[in-house]
């Protein structure tokens, strides 16, 4: 059996779960409760066990660290620059994705002492190169969103139209151009119209939900979702 005789670097997960709370789009963080950074506020993640699968090890540190479970991870980038981590060379594997707050109760464990969404305009500092790996899924997620339409995954089962205008609003970080952005949407075809709102002091708007057996069946036709 052959052996190295140099040193070899370590490997870890770290996952970037996104969500959209009061049109502010928020990142789930965790207080790290051991050091290096003891304190600190950081992306949920840690080592891989030997014999362990990446998104396996993913799906188990976000589970342990804040109770979230059975979400769609994305693998994102590997981030392998010397001196990011103090404890040695460690390279990381980071996986994202995008999920409805109301759905997930987060519980901080295992070496986490805590966990909270936070607005991504309003960060605390991160541990490691940890708000480096937040931008490249930022930037990610931002041109994903324009070809892809992730975000009905956050709104109810059935929503006004102002609804989902906010939400790209709140995930772009910019205003949208409302009627250009209402006709492409509409000229897709993926949102099933229904009743007219109730009961409200404003103009009443009409529900609509997303067509998602439709979507899945363009995409395999070559459908492209641009914005």
């Amino acid at each position: 059996m052959y052996t190295y005789e140099y040193p070899r670097p370590a490997l870890t997960v770290d996952c970037i779960i996104f969500g959209v709370e009061n049109n502010q789009l928020k990142v789930l963080l965790i207080q790290r409760g051991e050091e290096p950074f003891k304190g600190a506020w950081a992306l949920p993640g840690g080592f891989v066990l030997m014999g362990e699968d990446l998104e396996e090890a993913a799906r188990r540190e976000l589970e342990e660290e804040t109770s979230v479970r059975d979400v769609y991870l994305e693998q994102l980038y590997t981030f392998g620059q010397p001196g990011r981590d103090p404890r040695g060379r460690v390279v990381t594997v980071a996986y994202f994705a995008l999920v409805n707050l109301a759905d997930h109760q987060i519980k901080a464990s295992t070496d986490a002492s805590a966990a909270a969404w936070f607005a991504v305009s309003n960060l605390p500092s991160l541990a490691f190169d940890h708000q480096n790996i937040l931008e490249v899924a930022l930037e990610r997620l931002r041109g994903k969103i324009k070809y892809r339409p992730i975000g009905f995954e956050l709104l109810p089962e059935k929503f006004l139209f102002s609804q989902l205008e906010k939400l790209y609003e709140a995930i772009l970080l910019e205003p949208i151009d409302r009627r250009n952005f209402r006709k492409k949407i509409m000229k897709t075809g993926l949102l099933k119209a229904h009743e007219i709102q109730k009961g409200v002091p404003h103009k009443r708007g009409r529900f609509f939900s997303f067509d998602k057996e439709k979507y899945l069946s363009l995409e395999k036709e070559g459908f492209e979702f641009t914005l």
